[in-house]
């Protein structure tokens, strides 16, 4: 059938662009689609439908509104919907696409500061003024452009007066851009004439653009791209072209960023990506709206705002089918399609500016408005203050092999089982002695359908069901075999062999797949993992550098970031599968990664976390964060490895990168009932330089590879409190405990001291020293040891760690393990350490402080018996 149907524009002119298949059905579908196009061409709609004399604030009619239903528009005001999504909706809606160069989609710039350490998203100065086109940024060049259109004279009449001579965007403009990757590169030479432009005009900085757009060239009012909030690729020369040499010598490379990038592309874009989100562009993107899809994009009101271009650039301007003189049709076509065009104007009036939760007297914060919210549950924000289920939220028979979060509730099935998307009430089980496997009913685990047809493949040790037609297995055969499922009642039994993937040279231990990137990832024993494209089923790339037969796997669907675990090592690719960052998670006890998955809520959000799953029953998160490292390492001696550490891991090259441990998780939680006036910093690192940790003081800057690990205990424990030093914000969080001892006076002078040296270090912390770089680096931030791990006493049945779970909301994270139980572990209401999962012990306490019922004189008094309250 007809695959899409788009509206665009051509030329000025409505067009629709169709897509069909080639079939004779189609064919004549196509031929009847044709009879109808001019009505589909009239341009009577606007955004979502709404008719052009409609109020983009209100819905398109009666029943609309008695259903609830909202335009795009609505959606974005409510903050449902992002910033980036809701001017991608305007660009397709106003007839801008990627297929087409004259017409990309246009993206503001949003910043004016391009030189700082740090961006601070609360200065209204850091940010462009959005309510003013890019040629009146500053005032010297406004005056020129107000006097050119003032003074606009054209003798044949036939040009009005404009103020701007140059567009926005441009098929150049956006070739220019993304010069550095292909098919663009093509492009640029052949917009060229077959070679690079002059290398002081080539995009080489991105500093030097904003002020070449905004401030030094009265020619350039260039607006950016969708690529600067998303794609880091196109600020590489990673084909290494070459682009030539400035007038001043330098060689012209990859894209020079902002100091606040710290030399990153994926920095760059993270930060770039949450100031788009942040309050003040929310609460002023309508204004730029305005100027590029609304009321002032033509008319008065756009000479009232400076923002009137040459008529040719507009819609409706010329009719070039009645041009007469062929010269001057040619002329008018190659104007247009290399000058640039304006968008389709979707609004008549102001369009209404965006909610924002936290402004206060026209005062924004620089926090996006969805982690604005101080009451927010969201895990990942609150890591020091998860409270989990007392009992498991479900018990299966088998140890836990997949967890999922559905609107009915929480679904976990065994190891050899998996989930059949998207009703989820259907099961595809492996392992049977016959090689056989089954899809059965997940209420009842009654078999509907057994296949046998997968016995002459082996052993299979895993499998996923990227969608409900397919199922992807692998195991001993070394092969990964794509199955497709019959659907219709002919074809429910058929179980028929899509496409066998070669690439293993050991057997297949672990998968999984991406719908959002269309990517199979495949984990082997042969420590490599390759990633495979799900749509031709075909190989993309080999992900290498495992030191362990490759454990577990999970992608992120937003960033497509790709998590993969090898005994006890976690690396990090991203989807073109170049490295990004590993770590080793080695604590001097015998423990390896089971399982992994991510969190995927605002990828510009620093706090988002890899969560982990370990044999010794621990669960641990992981945040990529920048470290200052010195520019020469540190010569690294080897480290001699325990005698009972795993086979897995025995051959693991345990070096620099490896923790020397002094005591276990149980000892480290137990260490703050020892009386020690002192606060103590555990920290860990290589066998050859110990943390230089400074007694009350953080040590942001570590030398060597000092700060390449870190240990499971980043905190200050004492005796009268407990300070979490959140490296992310730069920000310690002071939690008192409800009954503070008699000796806490003696210790307030020792906090205020502790919180003025760690506010210098915090400013500290944003500069580069001299001799430093910054480096991308996995940090471990906290971890959760209640019911499962092996190390606490107090657990009756520890358990490996084999499946996690978190909810779409990021509210839960679920935890299951090897004995078939599934914990869910949310924020609690009780912020502190008295709701965590850490405690004091108190043996003066002789009672639960929330239900009062007494201690017997042989339990444990961090948590009640009854109420089950921690202490």
């Amino acid at each position: 059938g007809i695959l899409n149907v788009t509206k665009r524009f051509r030329l000025h002119e409505d067009c629709v662009v169709v897509t069909p298949t080639d079939t004779i059905k189609d064919r004549y579908i196509y031929s009847r689609f044709l009879a109808v196009v001019p009505s589909l061409t009239d341009s009577s709609e606007s955004v979502s439908g709404q008719r052009p004399n409609t109020s983009v604030e209100q819905g398109s009619g009666l029943l609309s509104t008695l259903v609830g239903e909202r335009s795009v528009t609505q959606r974005w005001e409510r903050g449902e919907i992002s910033n980036f999504q809701y001017l991608m909706h305007l660009n397709t809606l106003a007839g801008r696409s990627y297929n087409d160069l004259m017409q990309y989609p246009v993206f503001p710039w949003i910043l004016a500061d391009y030189d700082s350490e740090e961006l601070d998203l609360t200065n209204p100065k850091t940010f462009r003024n959005l309510a003013k086109p890019m040629g009146a940024q500053t005032d010297e060049r406004l005056a020129q452009y107000k006097k050119r259109y003032k003074d606009w004279e054209d003798p044949n009449g036939e040009t009005p007066a404009y103020h701007y001579g140059t567009h926005y965007s441009s098929a150049m403009i956006v070739a220019s851009y993304l010069v550095r990757m292909e098919p663009f590169t093509q492009i640029f030479l052949r917009l060229q004439g077959g070679h690079f432009d002059l290398a002081d005009r080539m995009f080489h900085s991105v500093r030097e653009a904003w002020y070449s757009a905004s401030k030094h060239n009265m020619a350039d009012v260039k607006e950016l791209i969708p690529e600067f909030f998303y794609l880091p690729e196109f600020l590489l020369n990673s084909n290494n072209f070459d682009l030539g040499y400035k007038q001043n010598g330098t060689k012209l490379g990859d894209v020079l960023l902002p100091p606040w990038a710290k030399g990153d592309p994926r920095e760059f874009i993270r930060v770039h990506r949450k100031a788009l989100e942040c309050d003040y562009v929310s609460s002023h993107l309508h204004e730029w709206i305005d100027l590029i899809f609304g009321y002032k994009q033509q008319g008065g009101p756009a000479i009232d705002a400076v923002n009137v271009f040459h008529h040719l650039f507009y819609e409706g301007q010329v009719d070039i089918y009645n041009i007469n003189d062929p010269l001057k049709e040619t002329a008018t076509i190659g104007f247009i399609n290399n000058f640039g065009q304006i968008p389709k104007q979707l609004f008549k009036k102001p369009h209404p500016p965006k909610r924002t939760r936290s402004r206060n007297n026209g005062e924004s914060s620089g926090v996006p408005i969805s982690l604005s919210c101080a009451t927010d549950k969201i895990f990942f924000h609150h890591l020091d203050n998860l409270r989990p289920s007392l009992t498991p939220v479900k018990e299966l028979k088998e140890p836990v092999g997949q967890i999922i979060f559905t609107d009915k509730g929480v679904l976990g099935v065994e190891q050899n089982k998996v989930l059949i998307p998207p009703n989820w009430n259907k099961t595809f089980a492996w392992g049977y002695a016959d090689l056989s496997c089954r899809v059965a009913n997940y209420e009842s685990d009654k078999a509907l359908i057994v296949y046998e047809c997968l016995s002459e493949w082996g052993q299979i040790f895993c499998t996923i069901c990227p969608n409900p037609k397919l199922v992807v297995s692998g195991g001993t055969s070394t092969t990964i075999c794509v199955w497709e499922m019959g659907i219709s009642k002919e074809k429910a039994k058929a179980l028929t062999l899509k496409q066998a993937l070669h690439g293993h040279t050991d057997a297949v231990t672990c998968l999984t797949a991406s719908s959002a990137y269309h990517i199979i990832v495949s984990g082997s024993r042969d420590r490599t993992c390759i990633i495979w494209d799900l749509n031709k089923l075909s190989f993309v790339t080999q992900l290498r550098g495992h030191r362990a037969p490759v454990s577990a796997l999970c992608i992120n669907e937003l960033t497509g970031d790709i998590v993969s675990c090898a005994g006890t090592y976690i690396h990090v690719w991203n989807i073109n599968g170049n490295p990004v960052v590993n770590v080793n998670t080695f604590t001097g006890r015998s423990q390896q990664i089971l399982c992994c998955c991510v969190s995927e809520m605002n990828e510009w959000d620093t706090q988002n976390v890899i969560v982990t799953g370990h044999s010794d029953g621990v669960v641990r998160f992981w945040r990529m964060e920048f470290l200052q490292v010195p520019e020469t390492p540190v010569p690294e001696e080897p480290i001699k490895l325990p005698e009972n550490i795993h086979e897995s891991s025995a051959d693991a090259q345990i070096d620099g990168d490896a923790q020397d441990e002094e005591s276990s998780d149980s000892d480290l939680e137990d260490q703050s009932s020892i009386q020690d006036p002192k606060p103590k910093q555990v920290l860990s690192g290589s066998a050859t330089n110990k943390a230089k940790a400074i007694s009350g003081r953080a040590a942001w800057f570590v030398d060597g590879d000092e700060s390449k690990r870190w240990a499971d205990q980043l905190s200050l424990d004492e005796k009268d409190g407990f300070v979490f030093v959140n490296y992310s914000e730069g920000q310690p969080k002071l939690q008192s405990q409800t009954q503070q001892q008699p000796q806490v006076q003696s210790h307030i002078q020792h906090h205020q001291l502790h919180q003025q040296s760690m506010q210098n270090e915090i400013k500290r912390h944003h500069q580069l020293r001299q001799g430093y770089r910054w480096e991308r680096q996995l940090v471990f931030r906290s971890k959760l040891t209640m019911h499962t791990a092996f190390d606490r006493k107090d657990n009756g049945h520890p358990a490996e760690i084999t499946a996690l779970g978190i909810s779409k909301d990021h509210s839960k994270i679920l935890i299951g393990d090897a004995r078939g139980r599934v914990f869910s572990w949310s924020v609690s209401d009780q912020p502190g350490r008295a709701a965590a999962d850490h405690w004091i012990k108190d043996d003066g306490g002789d009672c639960c402080l929330g239900c009062s019922v007494r201690f017997s004189l042989t339990e444990r008094r961090h948590h009640c018996r009854n109420c089950g309250q921690l202490f």
